[in-house]
């Protein structure tokens, strides 16, 4: 699987950071309304990390190129 660039991977991955960016942001307003408060904040914070790291692969087209040999090494298609 050869890497291609591709623009709408690269807005989609934009839009996953932006959303992960202000999930970092509003981390503690969010678990004080849907976690369970302080002793939350930071595993928030921890899956906020993460989306923005997969918005960066996302962006990259990185992601597809990763899973897509992940899964050749697994199942070795042709």
């Amino acid at each position: 699987m050869a890497y291609e660039f591709s623009l709408s991977s690269f807005f989609i991955g934009f839009i996953i950071v932006v959303i992960g960016t202000a999930f970092m942001f509003w981390h503690q307003i969010i678990a004080d309304n849907l976690g369970s408060g302080v002793s939350s904040y930071e595993k928030f914070k921890f899956w906020a990390l993460i989306t923005i790291i997969v918005g960066f692969l996302v962006m990259a087209n990185l992601f597809l190129f990763i899973f897509g040999n992940l899964l050749a090494m697994f199942f070795h298609t042709s």
